[in-house]
């Protein structure tokens, strides 16, 4: 392995759906480093949790990917070709790389801040967090003992702790302190070479503690036989063994130094006069700063250039123009960035001092970029060159969370954190276009998940629909709507339990429309966009938290017209999706907050929220069409989701259950003969999902019978009557709970629904318990309970006795 051959891999083969293409922004907290200087200027850091490897002359990246949490520790080794890296969440990991072939090692399974090797010495290192410093030494496991510094330990204020480094040509060692200190430690009984280490770790004590100055020392380095320090004003400062100052580097545009990296490459020295006492520096070096800022500093010169500025604060919006390869990016640091992404090239930028960036739009034309903020104000941005083409408007009392434009760019609509939604209009005024405020409602009581604008089926006119928390799915009618008074024409409620996440249309695969939802309980839904009729529900993915924002991924020209894709985004996982089964990617560990699909569909962008990066991933249609062929056809993936699979006992019992009602249907007792059918009549679909331990709601009920009922009416004009065994299953599986329920959950509803004893225990009368089942909520009679408890033990009961011919069971059995 050579430096700089992993640039060299093949990176158009690819088995993923989804590759990671690129990484915008860093790790401002973690160091920077230099691989390479010269005609090759490499870094390497940290992005989320993924180790980025940045040649910024040829603009390409490579990117080590293993960590499932955001990387919280980076090591690099003194020949720059070894990389430590590990995290902190579930799981943990402590991986070793290759810097030159890009492969992962080792890895481990634990942790402190800041850690570093002895250069003299590669058998001790030292690891300091903020307020204890610990001397390793590696014999046998040993490792030294924890100092806590106190202001009585030398008498005067110490600070915290922020780097360790040994010293080039003493035995000490050296802690940069948050006042501005140098603590210096002794060895009491060292060792040099490693054939005659001692038994067990040597003593380490501090000595003495120097004033270096005022400002705090946030990093501190060994180079050559310099001390380096960098501190919060942006002075990198070198000193010589003594601590004796030899030279300072400092710029004005320079914030709080994060890091300090040296290149490899020596520069030949310069002539100088021979009483010249300025020390010569024979290395340039890569700072990166707190507010995530990169400079290369050639020491030759003092030249600080700037390499990479990216965002300070979280990166939440995100949207991608509809026709050119641009996506622009906003921060609640107030700075908006436009890319042009295939060719990974910034173009414009510019910085809001008043408010942090929330969400972002572009116009279906591809003219006006809007943008709402923290504070509630919208700006409407040229879409090139970023400037204002009308004055900021502030209607929302709070962040705005939701912008679009109807399919005409006629209007622009905004859904903000006081549940509000806001509708501005396209108007002439002397011959020329400008916008202006139209009206406002606080439409919904719950925060507001969705705003969506669409077009109405019998006239071109544009179709704004707003869901939200509340369950609540309100229509408005935009041609009626007057100066300060939104008209609603619908409002109708989705869910009867679950909340509703996230809303998109469904492509227009036949002459019926669709909206399709996500929940929290996993379940996908297509509603009619005329009736609200909900038509057919789906179990949807199930990684870890459901789906918070879906999109329907644009076709190429040469893609099947019925073939289409839905890409998601949970809590902090990406997918594209054409059936279950296929791999989700962990996007951001700490939680995607947006994402957007370019417009050929080629590329899909994650915003990560309080990481501060957003990434770019590739999408490979034909690894997905793989993945989900190899996950099974038919009814495969559905026996799976079966307990015990095709061949199970559940599966045995319910081809018994659905059979058994065939006959009931055509009366136990009858003498005629029997028709023979693989079918079972709709209004028995109740009976069996409770026969096998699904008690759906009256509600519930009513959905799946209407899903089979109404299935082919669209095509035929007749409704579906009967189903059969295979449809059944994939009922069960797409309605039944996604997930088992707990006892926490039935501890949480008694909590609700109880009331406090005199020993202060939540209590419930049965009598009481009774009552509110009748009177509260869905529509419960005596009947209802007497049919829930009955209905499946009288279903097994007949089973056993007329076809498995069970005498034995004992029907006093309380089941």
């Amino acid at each position: 392995a050579t430096p700089g051959m992993l640039f060299q891999k093949d990176k158009d083969i690819s088995i993923h759906p989804l590759d990671l293409s690129w990484v915008f922004g860093y790790n401002s907290s973690l160091a920077v480093h230099s691989l390479m200087d010269g005609q090759d200027r490499v870094l390497l850091y940290i992005s989320s949790h993924t180790v980025v490897i940045h040649d910024i002359l040829q603009n390409r990246q490579y990117h080590l990917q293993g960590h499932t949490n955001v990387i919280s520790c980076l090591c690099v080794s003194e020949d720059k070709r070894w990389v430590v890296t590990a995290d902190q969440g579930p799981d943990a990991l402590i991986i070793v790389w290759d810097s030159y072939s890009g492969l992962a090692l080792m890895q481990f399974f634990e942790f402190q801040d800041y850690v570093i090797f002895n250069p003299q010495n590669p058998h001790e290192f030292v690891s300091n967090s903020k307020t204890q410093v610990i001397f390793y030494l590696w014999v046998s496991r040993a490792m030294g003992s924890p100092w806590l510094l106190s202001p009585q330990t030398f008498k005067c204020r110490v600070g915290q702790f922020s780097q360790s480094v040994f010293h080039f040509n003493t035995t000490q060692a050296l802690t940069g302190t948050s006042a501005g200190k140098l603590v210096v430690w002794d060895m009491d009984n060292p060792r040099t070479l490693p054939e005659e280490l001692p038994a067990k770790p040597h003593g380490v004590t501090a000595t003495k503690v120097v004033s270096m100055q005022k400002e705090s020392l946030t990093v501190l380095q060994v180079l050559e036989s310099c001390i380096v320090t960098g501190d919060v004003e942006g002075q990198v400062k070198f000193y010589d063994g003594q601590l004796r100052l030899l030279t300072i580097y400092s710029h004005d545009k320079v914030g709080p130094i994060q890091s300090i990296s040296f290149s490899t490459i020596l520069r030949d020295p310069p002539s100088a006069p021979p009483d010249s006492s300025q020390p010569f520096l024979t290395r340039n070096f890569i700072l990166s700063t707190s507010d995530a800022t990169m400079f290369h500093v050639a020491t030759d010169s003092t030249n600080f250039e700037r390499i990479m500025e990216e965002a300070k604060k979280a990166v939440n919006a995100i949207a991608c123009h509809p026709q050119e390869p641009l996506v622009a990016v906003g921060s609640h640091c107030g700075l908006l960035k436009v890319w042009e992404y295939r060719q990974t090239k910034y173009l414009v930028s510019r910085i809001f001092t008043e408010a942090g960036i929330q969400c972002l739009s572009y116009d279906p034309e591809g003219h006006l970029l809007a943008a709402g903020f923290t504070d509630g104000s919208v700006y409407i941005l040229d879409a090139i060159s970023l400037q204002s083409i009308c004055k900021e408007f502030q209607f929302s009392q709070g962040p705005v969370t939701h912008i679009s434009f109807s399919h005409d760019s006629k209007y622009l609509a905004t859904a903000d954190e006081n549940y509000t939604v806001t509708v501005y209009k396209r108007v002439l005024e002397k011959g020329s276009r400008c916008w202006e405020h139209l009206a406002g409602l606080e439409s919904h009581y719950k925060p507001i998940r969705s705003l969506l604008f669409g077009v109405h089926s019998d006239s071109p006119e544009p179709r704004l629909l707003s869901l939200g928390a509340d369950r609540q799915l309100v229509e408005y009618d935009l041609k009626s709507s007057i100066k300060d008074h939104l008209v609603v024409t619908h409002r109708d409620r989705l869910e009867q339990d679950a909340v509703p996440l996230c809303l998109t249309w469904y492509p227009q695969l036949s002459a019926e429309s669709f909206f399709i939802t996500a929940n929290n309980c996993y379940k996908m839904k297509l509603y009619n966009t005329t009736t609200k009729m909900c038509r057919k529900t789906l179990l949807g993915p199930t990684y870890g938290s459901p789906l918070e924002k879906i999109q329907i991924l644009p076709r190429t020209s040469s893609a099947d017209p019925q073939q289409h894709y839905l890409v998601y985004i949970t809590k902090d996982k990406v997918k594209p999706q054409d059936v279950p089964g296929t791999p989700t990617f962990i996007c951001h560990p700490d939680g995607a907050s947006d994402f957007a699909i370019s417009h050929d569909g080629r590329y899909v962008f994650t915003a990560g929220g309080r990481e501060r990066t957003f990434m770019k991933w590739k999408v490979n249609l034909p690894a997905l069409d793989a993945a989900s062929f190899l996950g099974g056809e038919d009814l495969i993936p559905f026996y799976n989701l079966l307990d015990g699979g095709r061949d199970g006992k559940f599966f045995r019992e319910l081809e018994d259950y659905f059979y058994y009602v065939q006959l009931c249907s055509q009366g136990i007792g009858t003498l005629e003969t029997r028709q023979v059918s693989t079918h079972i009549p709709l209004e028995e679909i109740p009976s069996v999902m409770r026969a096998i331990g699904f008690y759906p709601s009256e509600e519930e009920i009513e959905e799946m019978i209407n899903e089979v009922k109404f299935s082919k009416y669209v095509d035929t004009g007749e409704e579906v009557t009967k189903i059969n065994l295979d449809d059944f299953i994939k009922l069960y599986i797409n309605h039944r709970p996604a997930l088992d329920l707990s006892m926490k959950t039935i501890q949480k509803a008694f909590q609700v629904l109880g009331y406090d004893n005199e020993k202060g225990d939540k209590v419930i009368d049965r009598g009481d318990f009774l009552l509110l089942l009748q009177r509260r909520g869905e529509l419960f009679c005596f009947y209802n309970q007497e049919m829930l408890v009955h209905s499946a033990h009288h279903l097994a009961r007949l089973l056993a006795t007329k076809i498995l011919g069970n005498h034995r069971f004992n029907w006093s059995e309380k089941g």
